[in-house]
């Protein structure tokens, strides 16, 4: 019995404010543990965007879309969405030529099979170590090609958008939102999904990979346009690309409408094969929008 266990609540206390105390604890076990890995990968976290507020902003992200699980069970998640902003870092803003883009996702893509200790660069280190984590799961050995796949998807994602980034207005080819919305994997949305869904192995979410991957895409696009409403003047200050550079407010909105009631017609039958991972996903679109309404991930540049 814990020592809350008998504890009894008056009419007016919510019992909801228990699980959400519950989740906020899970977030800090969460967040201590990325803490860790900041402090052992200071070459990659060392600019101040990466402040204590984006690591407790990832921790609550994870904490808050997979509530079912433990912070242990959800270490290797948390770790790779903080690797994910790490490579966000280095291509979109540090990385000057394409040469440097390439390098740093060759590196990063040779690193998962070589290990952390040959590792050419800070990032294919981190990346290798949840690699080495990763491939304890039981699951691992099923998701990995999947989860190679979509390392080389958000690879490939974040080369397109740094040559578009780094060329637009000096010819012709500029991006459509089709475009722009084609390379959502650049936001690693569903790399962590399938992360997610490796670590902690669930039979029915093991069973209905392909479909959870398609809704994760849907998830993902939708992340992708939530982002980009909301930061829009830190874009541009920041000269990265976003979405309303591209189509204005009311096409951006209006597409983000469809591309969410795409997601829940593809998430509505899997709410009863794998209702978990269902509402993970489900909760990455809800969490983003509640987040983004107040705050944003990064701090100052």
């Amino acid at each position: 019995m814990t020592p809350t266990s008998d504890v009894r609540f008056g009419a007016g206390d919510q019992l909801g404010v228990v699980e959400q105390a519950r989740i906020c604890a899970v977030a800090v076990a969460v967040e201590r543990d990325l803490h860790t890995v900041v402090a052992d990968h200071q070459d990659l976290f060392a600019g101040r965007p990466f402040d204590p507020a984006l690591v407790s902003g990832i921790a609550m992200s994870v904490a808050f879309t997979a509530p079912e699980y433990t912070a242990e069970q959800l270490r290797v998640t948390a770790r790779t969405v903080l690797w994910v902003f790490a490579a966000d870092w280095q291509i979109d803003y540090l990385a000057r030529t394409a040469d440097d883009v390439r390098e740093v996702a060759e590196a990063c893509l040779a690193a998962v099979d070589a290990g952390p200790s040959s590792a050419r660069h800070p990032l294919a280190r981190l990346l290798a170590g949840i690699r080495d984590e990763l491939s304890a799961a039981p699951a691992f050995a099923v998701v990995e090609p999947m989860w190679r796949n979509e390392l080389g998807r958000m690879f490939a994602a974040m080369s397109r958008e740094w040559q578009w980034k780094t060329t637009r207005g000096i010819g012709p080819g500029d991006p459509t939102l089709d475009d722009y919305l084609d390379i959502a994997d650049n936001t690693a949305a569903v790399l962590v999904s399938v992360t997610h869904w490796a670590s902690v192995g669930d039979q029915d979410c093991l069973d209905h990979l392909d479909a959870l991957r398609v809704a994760g895409r849907a998830t993902q696009r939708a992340i992708r346009l939530i982002n980009d409403l909301a930061t829009y003047r830190r874009d541009r200050e920041w000269g990265d690309l976003n979405a309303l550079m591209l189509a204005g407010a009311t096409d951006v909105t209006a597409r983000l409408t469809t591309i969410i009631e795409e997601s829940r017609e593809l998430l509505r039958p899997l709410e009863r094969s794998c209702p978990r991972q269902a509402a993970f996903l489900s909760r990455q679109i809800a969490f983003t929008s509640g987040f983004y309404r107040v705050s944003d991930f990064w701090g100052s540049r």
